[in-house]
Formats: structure tokens, C-alpha cells, sequence
């Protein structure tokens, strides 16, 4: 009887999975799994909507859609339980995460194995320890387990930088892989643009494929070969255009919020970090409402959502133009953010799993990139796995026009561990050859490396955003001590920062400190004046203090902040009706049940205004 045995690639793609299923299953338990806020809460609520039927309103999205649309399937399926949407999901991310071992395993494969079948055993070793590298890097293991679609976009971004490397040692075809490589990234357009960036390297590749033909081939086939790729992002990306062009009658191809997310990489107040302009909430939901509130502010109509896209655009392109000289320094700045080792993550993710003890001991990425700098020098230098420095290259320059995340550059990642190990091999053989000068040459590369990218980065509210998003979660679940060391530490550091002043008013207001909590809500409204939340809980602290006066002044300047929160009417035609004034109250109460239809709290106020009644207790 034969004994079965698995291979390497499936060895490292099971224990990739398997680290990342150790996480889920960790995370279920976590009072934090289920997405209460940021841009875990944006994808399910809009999976949620789209479940429910709620497909469009009509205008172009606002926002990439694919992955709430992957979510809405699944909410469909599950009964809309978000507990097993969220187990699914990460299955789903695990999978593709696995998926993502093996592309590096069969990209260094490609890379490094040669002709010759004696480099084999180096290529194989390479790819292994490049995929383990990949098994347990910590920023991988956290952006796999939560409700975003970074793992999906990682798996199908070095798919097509395999599928492009392997065309070298291939006849040069005209059908494929340009059509379904097309297909592929049109696709994964909707769920983040990024990958776009790959075009250029699949153009390249079919010119590539062409020269080295050994036979005589019309120069018309490559162009042809081109045209299917073209085509094949229009296929692929045509859920998304086909549907802002035809059903919203909007210009727009893929998603509107393009020009905001270009406007906050490229304005006065940008550091090549996401940092948010004054007056606009730093939450995705919130960010999206602030952006069209804002511009039709400023236009002094309703703006359609291709309109938004086009003023917040204009505004960072008049920026570029004023301010040329600080612009190019602000570029200089995105490239020191994307190699540098400081890890902003905007929502503080991966300190919360640390924290937790969710994750499996590995690297993060000033460890990757300080082996990995090195490694790309060499492999240039002796022109080797080119595919794979071109795609790391292009993914940074896709971060360029817009800002640097620890999850937007994760992409680069797995091109970095598979240079960083080359690099190691390289030094091990000079180690083991006794050539002690290029050893040390290397060696001392990779500290200046090291040392570079670990200069750490002089704006306090940097320092700030974890214990800032740590001391919200703790919040949340009511943990009042830590809540209050960690957004007490995080003002020591930014004691001018309008949601950091805020989260301190909730957590005075929540242990029934009102002196407290309306100091540091008139902070925050000194700060910004737009701040929704501070007037909504200013005018709840009126309301229980029965200052019904002071409660409408509140309300009303939250209604004018954001007209579309269901909630603030509600608060505001409780007040109208605490002091008589019914028509308003009406009014106020209508609206809210129009844009919240079917909130009891809602129906049972509406009934009370209507017969003029006593009023449902707070």
C-alpha cells in the first residue's frame, strides 16, 4: 500500500491556515468579535442592507462594494446572524491567506530555481522560509480574522504577480492569461483599487512574452493580447460601472469617495498618514457623511456623489498647485511611512489582539522591511526575481496619491519576506563560503537599513491612536479604569484633539459626572465645532437636567451638522414636546420616523405628540 504524504506547498498552506484558524477561534470569544464600530461595522451594516434588499439608492456607490456584497450573500444565507457571518468571513480570509503561502512558495519557485535543477533545494528553502515568515506575521493574523477585505486582496494581488512571472518560461499566447488576469483585476477593483496597480507589470509582461518569442510574431499580437486585458478589467469591474452609468447617470467607474480619499492624502493637514481634515469625523461611516455634508455646504446645493468626488478632488489638485514644495516633501514623507517601522493602524487592531493574547509570535514589518531592503539590492543587482520587486514597487506606488495604513501596505508583504529570505540565503552562503567582505558589507547594509527605518515618527497624536482606540474599546465594555488610563494618556499627548476631548466627556457622562463631561464636550466643540456627538450628548445632559431650551439650541445644531440622523430628531421632538411646542414636535418626530421607520421608541413618542399626551419616559 502507497503512503501518502503531503508536499511542502501543502505543509506550509495548512499551518498558514491553521495559525489562522487559532485566531478566529481565540477571537470568537472576545467581547470585541462583533464589529461595534469603524470600518468593520461600515462593511456589516452595508452587507446588512444589501441582505435585506436595499441594493441601491440610486446614485454611484460611495464606496467599493464587493466585499459588502460578499457579506450581504453571506448574511442572506446565515439567517443574517452576525456571530456566523463573522466566523464565515474569516474562514473565507484564512483560506485566501493560505492561499497567499503558496503564491509565495511558487514564487520563489519561479524566481530563484533557475534552469539549472541544482538551485532548486536554495529556491525551495527560500520559499518556505518566506511563507512561514508569512504563517505568523502578526499584521497578517489580525487583518485575516476581522470583517475587511484585506486578505482577499492580498490573495488575488500576488496570484497575478505568479501568474505574470510564469509567462517567461511560456510561449507567447494572445488569449491567455490576459482575458481572465483582466477578469481577475477588474474584479478585485471593486473590493480595493489598489491592485489596478498591477496593469503596467501584465502590460509588461505581454511585451516581455512577445520579444522572447522564438518564432516570428506579428506585432499586432501583442496589441491584441493587451486589448483582452483591457477588456477583461471592463468585464470584471462591470458590476460597479454598469451600474453607476446606467442606473445612478453618474460618470463614475468604480466608487465617488476616490476624490475625498485623494483630498485627505494630498491637502495642508496631510502627514502621509490618514490624518483627518478639521471638522470631519475620522470613522468610515462618519468620514463618508462629513465629505457630502460638507461639499454641498460649501456649494450651497445637494451635490450628486460624482459631484463630491469631483470638489473634494478639485481641493487637493488646488493644494498640489499652491503648494508645490510642501506637496513633494509630503510625498517624501508617504515613502519614509511605507517603509518606516512605525505601525499605524488606524483602529488599533493588531495592539488590542497583542494585548489579548490572540496572536501567535511573529515579525511585523520593521523586522521584514530591514531584511527584506538588503535582499531587493541583491536580487537587482544579480537579476533575480525582478517580478517581485516590480510588484512591491508598484504597490507602494499605488499608496502614493493617498496615505500609508499598516493594512494598505500589507500587500507589499509577501514580496518583502520572499527578498528578506533570498537576502538571508545570500549571507549565509558567504558566511558559510568564509567570504567575510560581502558578508559584512551585508551585514552592515542591514543595520543602516534597520536603523533608518526604525527612526521613529515626532507627532505625538501618532503615538496617541492606540491608546486612544484601546481606551474607546474599554469604553465600550464598560471597563471604566482602563478607559480612563488609557484616553487620559492619550490626552497627555494630544490634549487638542477634538475625539480624544470627546471620549472623555463619554466617560465622565457614563459614570454620572456631568461637570466633567460638559467641560470636555466644550472642549471638543471649541476644537470642532461641527462635532456631532458633542451637541447630541450636550443636549441629552440638558434634557435630564430638564434645560428643555438649552437641549433644542443643542439638537437643532446637530440636525444642522447631519440632517440624515434618525436619532437626533427623536431627541429633538421629545424636547419640542416637553415645552408645548407640538407642531414642531410633529415635525421633528415625522422625520425621524422617516428616515428610522419601524423604532418602537419612534412610534410610541409619534403617538404621544399626536394625542398630546404624556410623554414615554427617557
Amino acid at each position: 500500500m502507497l503512503k501518502r504524504h503531503f508536499s511542502p506547498a501543502q505543509w506550509l498552506f495548512l499551518l498558514t491556515f491553521t495559525v489562522r484558524l487559532y485566531v478566529i477561534v481565540r477571537l470568537s470569544a472576545m467581547p470585541f468579535f462583533l464589529p461595534n464600530g469603524g470600518d468593520m461595522k461600515f462593511y456589516s451594516d452595508w452587507g446588512l442592507k444589501i441582505a435585506h434588499g436595499f441594493l441601491t439608492d440610486h446614485q454611484s456607490f460611495y464606496g467599493l462594494p464587493g466585499y459588502p456584497f460578499i457579506l450581504g450573500i453571506l448574511f442572506k444565507i446565515l439567517n443574517y446572524d452576525r456571530f456566523w457571518v463573522s466566523i464565515v468571513a474569516g474562514l473565507i480570509q484564512a483560506l485566501a491567506d493560505a492561499t497567499t503561502a503558496l503564491f509565495i512558495w511558487k514564487l520563489s519557485i519561479e524566481a530563484f530555481s533557475g534552469p539549472d535543477r541544482e538551485e532548486m533545494p536554495r529556491a525551495r528553502l527560500i520559499g518556505g522560509i518566506a511563507a512561514v515568515g508569512w504563517a505568523i506575521y502578526e499584521p497578517a493574523q489580525v487583518f485575516s480574522a476581522v470583517l475587511m477585505p484585506t486578505a482577499i486582496a492580498v490573495a488575488a494581488f500576488w496570484y497575478c504577480v505568479w501568474e505574470l512571472s510564469r509567462q517567461r518560461k511560456k510561449p507567447f499566447s494572445v488569449w491567455a492569461p490576459w482575458l481572465p488576469i483582466g477578469i481577475l483585476i477588474g474584479f478585485e477593483t471593486m473590493i480595493v483599487a489598489t491592485i489596478l496597480f498591477l496593469v503596467p507589470l501584465a502590460l509588461a509582461a505581454i511585451i516581455s512574452g512577445w520579444k522572447r518569442s522564438k518564432i516570428e510574431v506579428s506585432a499586432l499580437r501583442p496589441v491584441a493580447a493587451a486589448v483582452l486585458l483591457i477588456l477583461g478589467l471592463s468585464i470584471g469591474s462591470s458590476p460597479c460601472w454598469v451600474h453607476n452609468y446606467f442606473v445612478a447617470h453618474e460618470p463614475v467607474m468604480l466608487s465617488a469617495h476616490s476624490g475625498l480619499n485623494f483630498y485627505v492624502g494630498n491637502n495642508p493637514y496631510a502627514t502621509g498618514y490618514p490624518k483627518m481634515p478639521p471638522g470631519m469625523s475620522a470613522a468610515q461611516q462618519g468620514m463618508l457623511k462629513d465629505s457630502i455634508t460638507l461639499a454641498e455646504k460649501a456649494e450651497g446645493r445637494p451635490l450628486k456623489h460624482y459631484e463630491v468626488s469631483q470638489y473634494w478632488s478639485a481641493r487637493a489638485h488646488d493644494y498640489i498647485a499652491s503648494h508645490r514644495l510642501e506637496w513633494l516633501r509630503l510625498m517624501g514623507r508617504k515613502f519614509v511611512n511605507f517603509w518606516n517601522s512605525f505601525q499605524y493602524d488606524d483602529l488599533s487592531l493588531i495592539t488590542l489582539f497583542s494585548k489579548g493574547g490572540l496572536l501567535v509570535p511573529g515579525p511585523r514589518f520593521g523586522w521584514v522591511a530591514a531584511l527584506a531592503i538588503p535582499g531587493m539590492i541583491m536580487a537587482l543587482a544579480r537579476r533575480r526575481a525582478g517580478w517581485v520587486v516590480a510588484a512591491v514597487l508598484l504597490h507602494m506606488g499605488a499608496l502614493m496619491p493617498v496615505f500609508v495604513t499598516e493594512r494598505y501596505r500589507l500587500a507589499a508583504v509577501p514580496g518583502l519576506l520572499i527578498l528578506g529570505a533570498y537576502g538571508l540565503w545570500e549571507l549565509w552562503s558567504f558566511l558559510n563560503g568564509a567570504r567575510w567582505a560581502p558578508a559584512l558589507s551585508y551585514a552592515c547594509a542591514g543595520i543602516a537599513v534597520a536603523m533608518c527605518i526604525a527612526t521613529p515618527p515626532a507627532d505625538a497624536a501618532l503615538w496617541s491612536l492606540d491608546y486612544y482606540n484601546t481606551g474607546i474599546k474599554a469604553l465600550d465594555e464598560e471597563d471604566y479604569p482602563v478607559a480612563r488610563h488609557d484616553l487620559e494618556t492619550a490626552y497627555r499627548y494630544v490634549p487638542d484633539n477634538s475625539e480624544v476631548n470627546f471620549a472623555l466627556g463619554l466617560l465622565w457622562q457614563q459614570q454620572g459626572d456631568k461637570r466633567r463631561a460638559e467641560t470636555f464636550y466644550g472642549k471638543t466643540l471649541e476644537l470642532n465645532p461641527r462635532h456631532l456627538g458633542a451637541w447630541n450628548n450636550l443636549g441629552v445632559l440638558a434634557s435630564k437636567e430638564k434645560a428643555w431650551p438649552v437641549a433644542i439650541r443643542c439638537f437643532n445644531q446637530a440636525v444642522d451638522i447631519d440632517p440624515s440622523d434618525a436619532k437626533t430628531h427623536y431627541l429633538q421632538a421629545r424636547a419640542f414636546a416637553e415645552l408645548g411646542q407640538w407642531d414642531s414636535a410633529r415635525a421633528s418626530i415625522d422625520e425621524a420616523l422617516r428616515l428610522g421607520p419601524g423604532q418602537k421608541e419612534f412610534q410610541d413618542l409619534a403617538g404621544a405628540i399626536g394625542t398630546r399626551g404624556p410623554l414615554p419616559k427617557l
